[in-house]
């Protein structure tokens, strides 16, 4: 039978074991941790008994106050729905500027609009509408079709050059492809085009003066005389907005190959109200972006 040690400094017991001179003293475990596990249990208990806990077959143990997570979320959820359904009905049966003119409304515009955006237009337009080759940027004041919420909400509609049977329709010609000009004078009209804008001067006038007879005959039934666009779906040619590229290269690829931009329709996929709020997004977004 092996003989008990007792520590001399604490008087507790020791254990037998000993590790480099030091050895292990038997000391009794607080008292505050027995209360701990004794609370922790009876914590246990009272949850199993109020809360759902244990799995049985197929189902499991409700408990006595029959709450949980699926059921929190699922009426959160048709809260959220019904607070949804009752601004989105005035967004669906509201007039355009009186939606405009309440911020708490227009304040629910932007946070789904975001969402809406993001989802529908994002892959062409960019997150941040800004657009790039090809794709208009929605934050500045140039619009082919209008920039107004309900010609916007109209161009969302219906599309650009879509299967939509009201579709907006445009097509730039192929003036070089179609030979209706030669190379030389597709140059001249480069010339003409980038002298109108903040593009370099130093052109010879000869050049100039070819182009802007060149553009009047073949261009300015749609771009009009001063080039500014005369009609939806003609660009301003006059500002510093391009849809395709102002540089030399660009000009010289769009008269000669032509361009013809598309758009979907989104009748389909989207309710009106969800088109209306898009284009008071687009709008507020363009706002925000101007000075």
């Amino acid at each position: 039978m092996a003989v008990e040690e007792r520590d001399p400094h604490s008087g507790y017991l020791t254990t037998g074991h000993e590790w480099n001179g030091i050895k292990e003293l038997n000391t009794p475990v607080p008292r505050p941790v027995y209360l701990f596990l004794a609370l922790t249990a009876l914590f246990a208990v009272v949850y199993w008994v109020l809360m759902p806990a244990w799995p049985v077959g197929r189902t499991y143990t409700k408990g006595l106050l029959g709450m949980d997570q699926r059921t929190s979320v699922t009426s959160e959820l048709k809260q959220a729905a019904l607070e949804r359904s009752a601004w989105m009905k005035r967004i669906e049966t509201e007039a355009l500027p009186a939606i405009q003119a309440d911020a708490g409304l227009m304040q629910r515009v932007r946070e789904t609009g975001r969402t809406l955006f993001a989802d529908n237009c994002a892959a062409c337009h960019g997150r941040e509408a800004r657009g790039g080759p090809g794709f208009p940027d929605l934050t500045t004041s140039s619009w082919l079709w209008g920039g107004d919420p309900e010609t916007i909400a109209e161009t969302i509609r219906v599309g650009v050059n879509s299967a939509h049977k009201d579709s907006r329709v445009s097509q730039m010609p192929a003036f070089g492809r179609d030979k209706m000009l030669e190379p030389r004078q597709i140059e001249d009209v480069i010339t003409y085009v980038r002298s109108l804008s903040s593009q370099p001067r130093s052109a010879p006038a000869a050049q100039v003066e070819s182009g802007r007879d060149l553009f009047a005959a073949n261009c300015a039934a749609c771009h009009g005389d001063d080039a500014k666009g005369i009609g939806a779906g003609a660009p301003n040619l006059t500002d510093s907005f391009w849809l395709y590229g102002g540089d030399v290269e660009s000009l010289r690829r769009t008269l000669t190959q032509g361009r013809q931009g598309h758009m979907p329709t989104w009748e389909a996929r989207l309710t009106e109200a969800e088109r209306k709020l898009l284009a008071l997004y687009i709008v507020d977004l363009r706002r925000k972006e101007q000075p």
